[in-house]
């Protein structure tokens, strides 16, 4: 079984402690993903408000969260 597997597994536990800490798994694993898929969009030119659109967040809160840290990332928006 792969660890996504395990952490979907774990996250259906019907024991609170196991269940809580997969689902802060879960959380870290979405946002290193995000984090990761961010870099990439601004790396191929997306503007914020493109990414912010697949995210289903305003431009704003994606522009905060990531802006300070995007690697590489271009200025056009």
């Amino acid at each position: 079984m792969t660890e996504a597997n395990d952490l979907a597994a774990a996250a259906a536990s019907p024991d609170p402690r196991v269940g809580l800490r997969a689902a802060v798994a879960l959380r870290r694993l979405a946002d290193a993903l995000e984090v990761l898929q961010v870099d990439n969009a601004r790396q191929q030119g997306w503007s914020w408000q493109e990414i912010a659109d697949a995210l289903d967040v305003t431009k704003q809160a994606v522009h905060k969260k990531h802006a300070g840290r995007s690697a590489g990332a271009t200025e056009r928006d």
